[in-house]
Formats: C-alpha cells, structure tokens, sequence
C-alpha cells in the first residue's frame, strides 16, 4: 500500500458516516483512489456487543472489509475524532488503544491496527491485532485486545508519554490472502481511546 498517498487523503478526507462516544467519535473513511470497490467500513446494527447500561437491542458492530488481495491500493478506516470540536485530538499521554474484536474474522499481524500521528508529524503503528494483548470477552463469540503504545512490541515507534497525538485512525487493509482466516472481515465494538470505548454510530 502507498503509506504516503493513504495519509494525504486522511488528513483531506470529509466522510459520510460517524459513530458516537462520550468524548470522541469514530468517522468511516473507504480508502478507494482506484475505485475498485473492494472496501467497506460502515456501523451496522446487530453486529455488536450491547453496550454497558443500555437496553435496547441496536447492538452496533463496526465492520471493516477488504474483499481483495492486500496488495490492492484500498483499504478501509476509520478517524478518532472529538465529540466536543472540530480539530486536532492533542492527547498527552496516551496510555491505551484497543477494541473489542468478533471471533471468527481477521485478527493478523497487521491489521486491523491503528495509525497515530503525533504533533512531530511521526507516524506510529500500533499493532496489527494478532500483537495484542488478547483475552476472552465476558460476551461469548468475542475478544479482547488491547495495546501499549509505549511497547516497542506493539507500537512501532513507541509513542512516549511526552508525545502529543493529534490524530488516530483503524486501519484494515489485509485481505482475503491473508491467513489464518482468509476473509479480509472484521467487525469491531467498543474502539479503546485511554479507557473511552467508542461503540455506536453518531446520528
């Protein structure tokens, strides 16, 4: 994948779709420059978990597809954005990332992961989810992952905890290709933002 283009167009895009959260939200963003379609990234009901302290049954799941080779130039995302403002998200320290994941789609070594951008205009790579930290959902069918970004294992390169994120992306962009599920799917809940889980979509 051309790294440089997709960051050009994240930093220009304006996307259609949003998901909420009590500080941030999440934008869905398909990365398509060759129009190939092969990408989706969308909150869809009833494919989530029920999130804490609701009662209704709209359960949103993010579902993030690439339903071709990795090596096409398309990939689908998503943009941690702040519900108060428009503008950089300027988080010091960041101390956590993670999302909740449904068994059965693709967790790999490199995607789904996220992109952090700090204000000295370094790009961080933190996973992909297969070098989380993983453990079982207290919701049979899903899991737990979790990152530090501080750990040279799962974010490279470290984010320190004097550096200033200005923005994050979700990232997907492995395909069907890829072992050891061969799907390109993922369908993601509860977007982890220093303990803020993000878990449906904003009207």
């Amino acid at each position: 994948m051309k790294i440089a283009t997709m960051f050009r167009f994240l930093l220009l895009t304006s996307a259609m779709a949003f998901a909420q959260s009590e500080n941030y939200f999440v934008r869905t963003i398909t990365f398509d420059p060759g129009g190939t379609g092969t990408v989706a990234s969308q909150w869809v009901k009833h494919l989530g978990l029920q999130d804490p302290g609701e009662t209704d049954v709209e359960n949103w799941g993010w579902l993030l597809s690439k339903n071709t080779a990795s090596a096409t130039n398309s990939a689908a995302f998503g943009r941690v954005m702040l519900v108060c403002c428009t503008g950089n998200l300027n988080i010091k320290p960041l101390t956590e990332l993670g999302f909740d994941i449904r068994n059965g789609g693709h967790c790999g070594s490199g995607s789904p992961r996220f992109n952090v951008l700090t204000a000295d205009n370094v790009n961080h790579f933190v996973g992909g989810c297969a070098n989380g930290t993983i453990t079982p959902s207290t919701s049979p069918g899903w899991r737990r992952v979790r990152f530090d970004p501080t750990n040279s294992a799962q974010a490279f390169p470290p984010i320190l905890p004097t550096d200033v994120v200005v923005k994050i992306f979700v990232v997907a962009d492995e395909g069907v290709d890829i072992g050891p599920d061969f799907s390109g799917v993922s369908i993601l809940d509860n977007i982890d933002v220093n303990g803020d889980l993000i878990g449906e979509p904003k009207s």
